[in-house]
């Protein structure tokens, strides 16, 4: 018996199907003024398997969200899941899978190179505290390891 499909596209996503690390559409939504935002998948461990520690996922969260915008104009916004296995990045537009991944490329590139996680401070942030430079950059280094199979989401 198949289960009811559910509002949330991730909700229907078989996760011991996949295959960490990858990056993958999520989601598409075409606002009512026209404009695309399209929410991808980028996942960091194996579900169920492994997790992020959250001050890397944090960090990983500040960084990028930080250091994204350096590369383009369409990032919206860079979201941890939950589950600490990964992130949301959604941006405008509907741009060509292979820019997105170098995108991705780069801005890791650019937290490997940090000396600092940005906003990490009580005034900027809601846990300034809870941050992993180190964590960040371990995280971002497997990834990109892992770069040649990012668009294989399933074994």
């Amino acid at each position: 018996m198949e289960a009811p499909r559910m509002n949330v596209e991730s909700f229907n996503l078989d996760h011991r199907t996949v295959q960490a690390p990858y990056v993958r559409v999520a989601d598409q939504k075409t606002l009512p003024a026209g404009d695309v935002i399209t929410k991808y998948d980028v996942r960091f461990t194996q579900p169920n398997k492994g997790h992020l520690e959250m001050p890397a996922v944090h960090s990983l969260e500040h960084l990028f969200a930080e250091h994204s915008r350096n590369h383009s104009t369409a990032v919206l916004d860079f979201s941890p899941m939950g589950c600490q296995t990964g992130f949301y990045l959604m941006l405008q537009g509907d741009p060509a899978y292979d820019d997105v991944l170098e995108l991705i490329e780069a801005t890791l590139g650019d937290i490997l190179d940090a000396n600092e996680v940005p906003a990490a401070n009580e005034v900027q942030c809601g846990w300034g505290a809870n941050h992993s430079l180190s964590g960040a950059q371990d995280a971002a280094r497997a990834f990109l390891a892992e770069r040649t199979s990012w668009n294989v989401v399933t074994a």
